[in-house]
């Protein structure tokens, strides 16, 4: 009985002993076997890991690029093709993005400067052939390994064109909210003078008219016709004046009717001067009753002063400006406006409405006047076209929803 409590009591590692477990190969196996599941549970968990980064990793909106130590892509998400397809491949360097000019660019690449420790950020913009530009903010941040001398950098591109583009709008509105200002300003200083200057021209030609004295005198012959002209000519500066000041006018954003022959004669009253200055014939056929379109007004006067200044910028020398309006069966207001100037080419006639894009000499024009004029018209309803040759002109066709009586 004493002996077989003694072997009862005997513990595990004794057993283990007593059979020869603790150095044979069996035990040395089982040790094995029991590493491997720890691995792959390691592993396991690993890939788990991964999986949730990578969908992180492409769940994010902006591009996202991971660069080696030695600038050289090791990663990116699915944006970054969309922006830069070429320049993002796994093992393309930084220089192909951001200085394709030089083979390093310490002070301004900002994978560069990660690299060696500093967070930055920077603006870019990129030309693509045969497209427009587009602006990107640029965030580079380095990553450090765990001993803090070789470092990677991590790099967001977001793309900003958007909203680059509404604040230049923005700025462009502004500014000319200021002219528009200043020239109401004027204009109101301008009118009251020419008001008396017609003023008294009409009494002196009144008294002409009444004192028979002064209709015989012989050396005031030519007064009555130098008065006249004096009248005539501070009335059409007057209604100058008061399409200058309609033109000026903040929109409230509010629909009325407007009559689009009423709208273009203001406008010509403005741009007939250049007509003259610059040798441009201007001729116009009105369809007599016109009808009315509903729209914002002062938006109706900015598409057409943007598409008659186009179309005076287009012709070098004398030239022909026609502007037409007619109705269309379909009960659409149609107002054209043709020119005999240079022309668009054919390979960027579709660009012409993109914000910014503009065929002019460099100060001439910043490329907003159509993009603007596209939105003014389908914010309205109506439709926009073009057609053009390259060396006999260009037409743009307006196209508007008639009211209905």
């Amino acid at each position: 009985m004493d002996r077989v409590a003694v072997r009862t009591k005997m513990d595990e590692s004794s057993l283990e002993r007593l059979l020869g477990l603790d150095s044979s190969k069996i035990g040395f196996y089982a040790e094995v076997k029991q590493k491997i599941h720890e691995l792959e549970a390691a592993n396991s968990g690993l890939r788990r890991k991964s999986s949730e980064f990578q969908a992180m990793f492409d769940s994010i909106s902006d591009g996202v690029i991971v660069y080696d130590n030695n600038g050289i892509v090791q990663h990116r998400n699915h944006i970054c093709p969309q922006y830069f397809p070429q320049e993002t491949l796994p093992g393309c360097s930084c220089r192909e993005l951001f200085h394709p000019e030089v083979e390093t660019a310490p002070h301004e690449c900002p994978v560069e400067r990660a690299l060696s420790g500093e967070r930055v950020e920077i603006s870019i913009t990129s030309h693509p052939s045969g497209g427009k530009a587009r602006y990107f903010d640029v965030t580079a941040t380095p990553i450090e390994d765990s001993k803090g001398e070789q470092n990677r950098a991590l790099l967001f591109l977001r793309d900003v064109t958007d909203k680059r583009v509404q604040e230049l709008q923005l700025m462009q509105a502004e500014k000319l909210s200021s002219v528009g200002v200043l020239a109401a300003g004027v204009a109101h200083e301008i009118n009251n003078p020419l008001s008396s200057v017609a003023g008294y021209a009409e009494a002196l030609l009144r008294r002409l008219n009444d004192e028979q004295s002064l209709a015989e005198d012989p050396r005031l012959g030519d007064f009555p016709k130098y008065l006249q002209v004096i009248v005539r000519e501070s009335y059409r500066c007057k209604g100058i004046i008061d399409c200058l000041l309609s033109f000026s006018r903040k929109s409230d954003g509010s629909f009325s009717n407007v009559n689009i022959n009423q709208v273009l004669s203001e406008i010509l009253e403005l741009v007939r001067y250049k007509s003259r200055y610059e040798k441009v014939e201007i001729r116009t056929d009105f369809q007599n009753d016109l009808p009315d379109v509903i729209g914002d007004p002062t938006g109706l006067r900015q598409v057409c002063m943007n598409l008659l200044i186009n179309a005076h910028q287009a012709i070098q020398g004398a030239g022909v400006v026609e502007i037409t309006t007619r109705t269309t069966p379909q009960s659409m207001v149609v107002f054209q406006i043709r020119d005999t100037g240079c022309g668009i080419a054919k390979d960027v006639i579709d660009q012409i409405w993109d914000p910014f894009f503009s065929t002019k000499d460099v100060g001439q024009g910043i490329g907003l006047g159509l993009a603007i004029t596209y939105n003014i018209i389908k914010r309205l309803g109506g439709d926009i076209s073009v057609e053009s040759q390259v060396g006999k002109g260009s037409k743009f066709t307006v196209r508007m929803p008639a009211c209905q009586k």
